[in-house]
């Protein structure tokens, strides 16, 4: 079968969302679904153009962008998004979203990508939303106030379960230094999937080991998201995360159940 036949859910979104978070992240599962279903795996996973983030656009990064930023005019709010770059609708408020994180697994139909996304307040993140594709399980968070879901509380990398970006040229050995010192490790090729398992307590931490990949659409709904839920969101040299319309900038992202799980990752990857 060259199609994944499997449908996409309508996000699960607690009534207070935001309404031009909530709209956004309705239209891109909405158009997920389009996709699978007028596009093969092949063609979904094709390159059909070159983002403004400076990586290669797959088609279903380019169709649900382009629902988003039709909801984001339509909700008057200004977009920053992956592909398309900034999109300025005169407005104060900037959604800053990664249409399908998890590119790949999305076009091939592996059940593990999502929309994430936060809402930007002059220069500040101000309010979250992570929706799962597959189930339509959705996490949201504002600043500043406690989620209903928490982390483990783990505060050491012994016995932890941690996800781990794959290893890139550069990183193997930071890779093994934590495979070895952590329980179980899970790849699962999602960051803004896996930081929201950080944040619920299902898996204590997820980092990446240095290969500085994560832009801010990658981070910046954890940012809001993992302190509200007890963690820590960390980049591993140290450098802030903050809102900005450069997409260029990379980090490499550390989100830990704790502040000290966070320390002992960054020391261990650090060597």
């Amino acid at each position: 079968m060259t199609k994944n036949p499997w449908p996409v859910p309508q996000p699960e979104l607690s009534p207070t969302t935001h309404p031009a978070l909530a709209a956004t992240a309705r239209a891109a599962a909405r158009a997920y679904q389009a996709a699978r279903t007028a596009h093969t795996r092949a063609e979904l996973r094709e390159e059909v153009a070159g983002g403004a983030d400076g990586t290669p656009t797959m088609r279903v990064d380019a169709i649900v962008e382009a629902a988003i930023a039709e909801a984001a005019a339509e909700a008057g709010a200004n977009l920053l998004s992956e592909e398309a770059g900034f999109v300025d609708n005169g407005s104060a408020a900037t959604l800053v979203i990664d249409p399908v994180d998890g590119s790949a697994n999305a076009a091939l139909g592996v059940p593990l990508s999502c929309f994430a996304g936060a809402l930007v307040i002059d220069d500040q993140p101000v309010e979250a939303l992570t929706v799962w594709f597959d189930t339509g399980r959705a996490w949201s968070a504002k600043a500043g106030e406690p989620t209903p879901f928490r982390t483990s509380g783990r505060t050491v990398l012994k016995g932890a379960s941690v996800c781990l970006m794959r290893p890139k040229r550069g990183t193997e050995d930071a890779w093994m230094r934590i495979a070895n010192a952590a329980d179980r490790i899970r790849v699962l090729c999602t960051t803004c999937l896996e930081t929201m398992l950080v944040a619920e307590g299902s898996v204590d931490a997820f980092a990446d080991p240095g290969s500085d990949t994560h832009r801010l659409m990658d981070l910046i709904a954890a940012l809001v998201t993992v302190p509200a839920a007890g963690g820590a969101l960390l980049d591993l040299h140290g450098r802030p995360l903050t809102f900005s319309l450069d997409l260029t900038r990379r980090w490499s992202g550390i989100a830990a159940a704790t502040p000290a799980l966070a320390d002992e990752l960054i020391s261990t990857i650090l060597g």
